[in-house]
């Protein structure tokens, strides 16, 4: 138990401070002594309180160190946050300087000395920026207020900088403003083209313009020998994520067995991934499904090269219609059904061409970006083109060709990394027309990365400037009319 607090000793002690307290201050003594007299206290014994004034100089010199003291930890602390930031900014500015040493480095290894593009693009980058760096001195300078005068400029730097606005003003600002006039033509001639297409996609809606095929393959009582056949290829290349998705849904396609072969045109240079897409065909195999594996030993020419080795084969000439899908596709079982049948009463028909449908466009953001471009590019540019041209740029994938129409277009080129463009610029320009039928749609998946997306980016757009350069006078001498030709390398 505690022991129960002693009240006297503690007002005994009470007493003894407060009377030792009043034995050191001697103006409470002549304080009480006044107290008991009627007259007022004389000056002298004016009550001053030197103990609280004493007491606040204490607190101000307390209270100035302590204010001393936070503002060195305040210095200390946005010194600290200065420091960081500089070591923020270097390590991105030094991040961006490798990688774009090492983003030269391997485009230089992979291109070598023939694109002269690249070393032109190089030489007007390294030009811009010294006259960038000319134009900030200038600045700072104050040169750019008035016109340099030769008479009063003095030192080597002023007088370079009055030959350059010379230079600039005679021979350099007449064909930069040629070029902004002609890009602001060009923008002017694109803007024209986006609006054409939305009121020809408005008038498609509005007067229900559709393509519509003369035969149908779900009638009851049709034999199977009323069934082309039809060839079906995957093309892929190191696909393990994908390979058995694409070729389970290729398998089960509603369409006679007997008129349907499968082509598996793997070009894989990784033996466990060749392993895997053998072991998924010979499963199909066994299910009695007519599908077949093949491995290029000699791999070149990337997609065109596999596509035009495979329409090498002796069986392909039994065969009247190619139906391409790449390995991430899944085309759905009464693909055929809905495709084929607008070939049936039109000989002068190359291609089929179905709309491509995303699993994953609410991923993320940029599969929303994704989405809405796509769609743009199929509700409203193929579909127009399909409509009133009958052409348009064929997507490489969910697509049914006429065999005879590839042939006589030359069959897969590798000039180009765009192999689906350039085959349907040659088709066209053959005189083969092309349907898009936008309510057949195919499944398929988003890049949902950024490099991912860089990638198929770079993929699609790398090659249309060099197929435009090869075919550009093929265009002019062709039959057929320039404009729709040239439609394909619009976007």
């Amino acid at each position: 138990m505690s022991r129960t607090p002693n009240y006297e000793f503690q007002e005994w002690w009470n007493k003894q401070r407060e009377k030792n307290n009043n034995n050191f201050d001697p103006l409470n003594d002549a304080k009480l002594d006044h107290s008991h007299s009627a007259s007022p206290p004389p000056f002298t014994a004016l009550d001053v309180d030197f103990s609280s004034s004493s007491s606040s100089s204490v607190a101000s010199k307390k209270e100035r160190s302590r204010s001393a003291r936070q503002l060195s930890w305040v210095c200390l602390l946005k010194c600290q946050q200065l420091a960081a930031s500089l070591g923020w900014l270097y390590g991105g500015v030094f991040h961006l300087a490798r990688t774009a040493h090492r983003r030269i480095a391997d485009s230089a290894s992979l291109r070598g000395d023939s694109s002269r593009l690249y070393r032109a693009i190089r030489v007007f980058l390294v030009v811009v920026i010294v006259l960038l760096g000319f134009e900030l001195v200038a600045y700072f300078k104050g040169w750019h207020f008035r016109r340099p005068d030769p008479s009063d400029v003095l030192g080597m730097l002023a007088v370079a900088y009055a030959v350059w606005v010379d230079v600039r003003a005679r021979y350099l600002s007449p064909p930069l403003q040629s070029l902004a006039n002609l890009c602001t033509i060009l923008f002017i001639v694109q803007t024209v083209d986006r609006v054409v297409l939305i009121l020809g996609c408005f008038w498609i809606k509005f007067r229900r313009l559709k393509p519509v095929a003369s035969v149908d393959y779900d009638v009851v009582g049709i034999s199977a020998e009323d069934f082309p056949m039809v060839l079906v290829q995957i093309p892929m290349c190191n696909e393990r994520e994908v390979y058995h998705q694409s070729i389970g849904a290729v398998c089960i396609l509603d369409w006679p067995k007997e008129r349907m072969l499968v082509q598996i045109l793997d070009d894989s240079d990784e033996v466990d991934t060749q392993q895997l897409i053998k072991a998924e065909v010979h499963k199909w195999q066994q299910r009695g499904v007519r599908i077949i594996y093949r491995h290029r030993l000699l791999r070149t020419g990337y997609k065109a090269g596999n596509l035009k080795s495979a329409m090498g084969c002796d069986y392909v000439k039994d065969y009247e219609f190619v139906a391409i899908f790449d390995a991430d596709f899944q085309p759905t079982p009464d693909f055929l059904k809905k495709t084929v049948p607008y070939f049936k009463g039109r000989d002068d028909l190359a291609l089929v061409q179905a709309r491509w449908a995303f699993v994953n466009k609410d991923e993320n953001l940029l599969t929303r970006l994704q989405n809405i471009n796509l769609s743009f590019h199929f509700e409203v540019e193929q579909q127009v083109n399909g409509i009133f041209l009958n052409f348009f740029g064929f997507n490489g994938t969910a697509g049914v060709w006429r065999i005879k129409a590839l042939e006589e277009s030359g069959g897969w080129l590798e000039r180009t990394t765009v192999e689906d463009m350039d085959i349907a610029v040659r088709a066209h320009l053959c005189g083969w027309k092309f349907i898009f039928v936008n309510d057949v749609k195919c499944l398929c998946e988003l890049p949902e990365t950024y490099e991912a997306y860089k990638k198929q980016q770079h993929r699609w757009h790398s090659g249309p400037m060099q197929l435009f350069r090869l075919c550009f006078f093929d265009i002019l001498r062709s039959k057929t009319p320039t404009a729709s030709a040239l439609t394909t390398h619009n976007g």
